[in-house]
C-alpha cells in the first residue's frame, strides 16, 4: 500500500493547539498538508502553527471559537480568500465544563457543551462543503468519543453530544457523498491530555484502565493513523462510519 500523500491538500483542524487536535495538525502537516490550525486564541494557534514549522510542516495558526457563528464565518472568509479552498476539515474542538451528576449540571454549562460540541461541528462542516465541492470532494473527520456508546456516570451532556455528532456525521456523509465528499468519525477512548485530566486522574477510572486490553491510556499520537487513512484516498470508499480508537474500552 502506498504512503499516504496529501500534498497539495488545504487542511483545517480546530481546537488543534494542543492535544489530539496539535497531534494531528502535526500528522497532516508531515503527510505534506498545509493546515490551518485553530484555537480560541490568536497566540495558541500561532504558536501551534509554529510547532508544525519547527517539525518541517507548514501550517497556519487563525483564532476561532468553535461555537460562535461571527467566528466560523471569518475563519471560512479568510480560509477561502488566502488559501482559495478546503480539501480536509478535522473537528476537533470541545469542551466538557461539567464533569458531575446529572442534576447538577447548569443550565449555562449545558448551552456551552452544546453551542462547542453540536453546533460548532455542524456549521464548520456546513461552511466547508462549498469549498470542498469546489475543489471537487474532500473529507471530514469528527472527533466523537466512545461515550456516545457505553455511558460514563458525570457524562450526560457531553456524551449526548457526542452522540449527536455521530448522527451529524452520517448525516452529512450521506447527503454530500454524490459531491465526492466523504465525513467520518473517530471515537477515541481515554486519552491522556489536559482535557480529559480530571478522568485521568481519578484513581477509579485508573483502576479500570489498567484492566483494559491495551491496559493504558491513549495519548494523542494514538489517533494519528486512523485520521490519516481516513482523509487519505486509501479510504476513498469509507463515508459515514465511526472508527473506535480506545484500547478495547468498549469490548466490555
Amino acid at each position: 500500500m502506498a504512503e499516504i500523500d496529501l500534498q497539495g491538500k488545504i487542511a483545517l483542524v480546530n481546537g488543534a493547539s494542543r492535544g489530539i487536535g496539535a497531534a494531528i495538525a502535526e500528522g497532516l502537516a508531515a503527510a505534506g498538508a498545509t493546515v490551518v490550525v485553530t484555537s480560541r486564541s490568536r497566540e495558541a494557534a500561532e504558536a501551534a502553527a509554529d510547532r508544525v514549522g519547527e517539525q518541517g510542516g507548514n501550517a497556519i495558526g487563525m483564532a476561532c471559537h468553535a461555537g460562535r457563528m461571527d467566528e466560523i464565518e471569518r475563519l471560512f472568509r479568510r480560509i477561502r480568500e488566502e488559501l482559495g479552498g478546503l480539501d480536509i476539515l478535522v473537528n476537533n474542538a470541545a469542551t466538557n465544563p461539567h464533569y458531575g451528576p446529572a442534576h447538577e449540571l447548569p443550565p449555562e454549562a449545558f448551552d456551552k457543551t452544546v453551542e462547542v460540541n453540536l453546533k460548532g461541528p455542524y456549521f464548520m462542516m456546513a461552511r466547508a462543503m462549498p469549498l470542498m465541492i469546489e475543489r471537487g470532494g474532500g473529507s471530514v473527520v469528527n472527533v466523537a468519543s466512545i461515550v456516545a456508546q457505553m455511558t460514563w456516570a458525570g457524562q450526560a451532556v457531553y456524551a449526548m453530544t457526542k452522540s449527536g455528532l455521530i448522527s451529524l456525521t452520517r448525516s452529512f456523509a450521506k447527503e454530500y457523498g454524490r459531491h465526492g465528499v466523504r465525513v467520518n468519525a473517530i471515537l477515541p477512548g481515554l486519552v491522556d491530555t489536559r482535557f480529559a485530566s480530571a478522568l485521568v486522574d481519578d484513581p477509579k477510572v485508573q483502576k479500570w484502565v489498567s484492566h483494559l486490553p491495551v491496559p493504558r491510556a491513549g495519548q494523542p499520537a494514538d489517533m494519528v493513523g486512523g485520521v490519516l487513512y481516513l482523509v487519505s484516498d486509501q479510504a476513498a470508499y469509507t463515508t459515514g462510519t465511526t472508527l473506535v480508537m480506545d484500547g478495547g474500552a468498549t469490548l466490555g
